[in-house]
């Protein structure tokens, strides 16, 4: 969740009114926001605001104290116009392998003040690492259009035919000089974007003059500063419908400080590959028709009409007009998180109020209870830990070689969930025994004080044809015991002890011949007429394949069928 700072004054005088802290917190939690903190830095109170991660139009003042506003019904849902475009962006071929999307707007006669330049700059920081993933996918380059003159080329070119200057820097200088340079500074984490790429983007005026080399760094000619007057945006990104809601945020967050309110201007955009021509921003709006019933209905409200509901969704910014039980809502440029009815439901309940919604039992049965699995599960675990035992936590996957030829049981490959492409040879199989991750914890340990009881109980995953999946999870339970001695009595003991805690007397043991214990130490454990584990003392080639000099007792059994 991105959290925001603004000014306490700055925003208040947006308001149009002063709040206490306590006023202010409970009016961001009815608008669905909340106040994180308020801080003082160098005597000025600023507040900083959590914002949902999709509520983009939120991430500044001015789309905060707007839509504040319009929830208090101090004013209407504005407008969006966009003029035709008189200026032109050529795409190139050549950015398809880096970047290839590029969308662009302008902002006239727009007025900067100290605290408009810091909210512009401060978005675009906010976008770049939430909806850009640190410029990953989106980068935003701003610049004075008085500068430069257009029309404007998006190319790509090999990294020593770039000659740029930087925005802050002194002088002219080379890619490879330019990101030698950055490496030391809050530039580095964005150069391994276009580390090893054949080629960087950049945008060239008419006079050839870089602009910017996305996503990196704007360039020094054409600055913004508290003096310009027409703003030229420019987006660029791998993804072409994050380029289009990152460009309509901007524009619809700062044309309220154009002379022209709310009013941008298009710019054209030709593919040279395909000599398609578009214009950006498009500020689409779009209607969605809904059932009011419905939608009341699934947010558990009951007490509101059509004319309701289309009054608390123009107090979210969504203008709704009502016609009998359809509900006309009207989704524009600053609401691109709105993509179905559900999103639409949310808004409604965030304005009339999570606490006003009566909480009720829903008609069907639907209380949720343990399940049995879970509690025999809490109740093993409190018994083993009673016998003195030490419970670990171990990872679900494991090498082949750990559940089959170093437990001296080739073919349990057989029965194992494989891993597709695994990253490392640790991690190639879905654990088909506790035991392996067990013993790995004892090699681990092995100037522990001896001796060493731990056990561990989870889930292993074993091939079972008659599941849709191919496979099915069991619940079982592995305790060793690592001493001096080989402490067979103390894994037995432990057995009788768990059976008879769980009232279980229709149990047995018959000798194994499973090849991971010693000849004639090892036991089966019969539930029934079915075996449900075995117990016994490690074979030394096993406890060799684990780097385990001591003798070691081991018991594991499936508490499926205990349930």
């Amino acid at each position: 969740m991105p959290t925001i700072t603004v000014t306490r004054d700055v925003l208040y005088e947006k308001l149009g009114r002063s709040y206490t802290n306590e006023e202010f917190e409970d009016e961001c939690f009815d608008f669905g926001i909340e106040l994180d903190d308020v801080v003082e830095e160098n005597s000025v109170t600023k507040f900083k605001i959590d914002i949902p991660a999709n509520r983009y139009d939120l991430l500044c003042v001015e789309g905060l104290a707007r839509s504040l506003n319009v929830f208090r019904q101090r004013c209407g849902v504005p407008k969006f116009i966009v003029k035709e475009a008189t200026e032109r962006i050529v795409i190139d071929e050549s950015v398809s392998c880096v970047r290839p999307y590029c969308v662009a707007a302008i902002l006239r006669n727009i007025k900067f003040t100290e605290e408009v330049y810091n909210s512009f700059i401060l978005l675009q920081d906010k976008l770049h690492q939430n909806i850009g993933r640190e410029r990953s996918l989106v980068s935003i380059g701003t610049h004075d259009l008085d500068t430069i003159q257009g029309p404007f080329k998006y190319q790509a070119l090999p990294p020593q035919d770039i000659r740029f200057h930087p925005l802050n820097q002194s002088s002219v200088m080379s890619a490879p000089e330019m990101f030698e340079l950055f490496r030391q500074t809050y530039l580095k984490p964005y150069l391994q974007i276009l580390d090893g790429c054949p080629v960087y983007p950049l945008i060239t005026d008419a006079n050839g003059v870089v602009l910017s080399l996305p996503p990196i760094i704007n360039g020094e000619h054409s600055k913004i500063t508290l003096n310009t007057q027409n703003v030229l945006i420019e987006v660029t990104a791998k993804d072409r419908e994050k380029c289009k809601i990152v460009l309509d945020t901007i524009c619809t967050m700062f044309s309220e400080h154009c002379a022209d309110k709310y009013t941008c201007e298009a710019v054209e955009i030709v593919a040279m590959s395909t000599g398609n021509k578009s214009t950006t921003p498009k500020m689409a709006y779009r209607t969605e028709n809904c059932s009011a019933k419905q939608m009341c209905m699934k947010s558990g409200i009951t007490d509101l009409s059509p004319g309701n509901v289309a009054d608390l969704l123009t107090r979210m910014h969504l203008p709704s007009k009502a016609d009998g039980d359809m509900v006309s809502v009207e989704v524009g440029p600053t609401r691109h998180d709105i993509l179905h009815q559900c999103d639409i439901e949310e808004d409604i309940a965030i304005a009339y109020g999570f606490n006003n919604i009566p909480k009720q039992i829903p008609n069907l049965y639907t209380i949720g209870t343990e399940q049995e699995v879970n509690k025999l599960t809490d109740s093993v675990r409190e018994e083993v830990a009673r016998a003195g035992f030490t419970e670990v936590l171990t990872f679900s996957l494991c090498s082949r070689d750990d559940i089959s030829n170093s437990l001296r049981i080739p073919k349990a490959i057989d029965k194992a969930v494989l891993i597709a492409n695994p990253k490392t040879f640790e991690f190639q199989v879905v654990r088909t025994l506790l035991l392996p991750g067990i013993l790995k914890t004892v090699s681990c340990n092995r100037k522990m004080p001896l001796p060493l009881k731990i056990f561990e109980i989870g889930d292993v995953v074993l091939k079972n044809e008659d599941e849709e999946t191919g496979c099915k999870n069991y619940r079982q339970v592995c305790a060793l015991y690592c001493g001096k001695t080989s402490g067979f009595e103390v894994v037995h003991g432990l057995l009788d002890r768990l059976m008879m805690a769980l009232n279980e007397e229709n149990y047995s043991i018959q000798q194994s011949s499973d090849p991971m214990f010693f000849s004639g130490r090892g036991a089966d454990v019969i539930h029934g007429n079915k075996k449900i584990g075995h117990m016994g003392i490690l074979h030394p080639e096993v406890l060799e394949n684990f780097d385990i000099v001591l003798p070691c007792s081991i018991l594991e059994i499936d508490l499926g069928p205990l349930v």
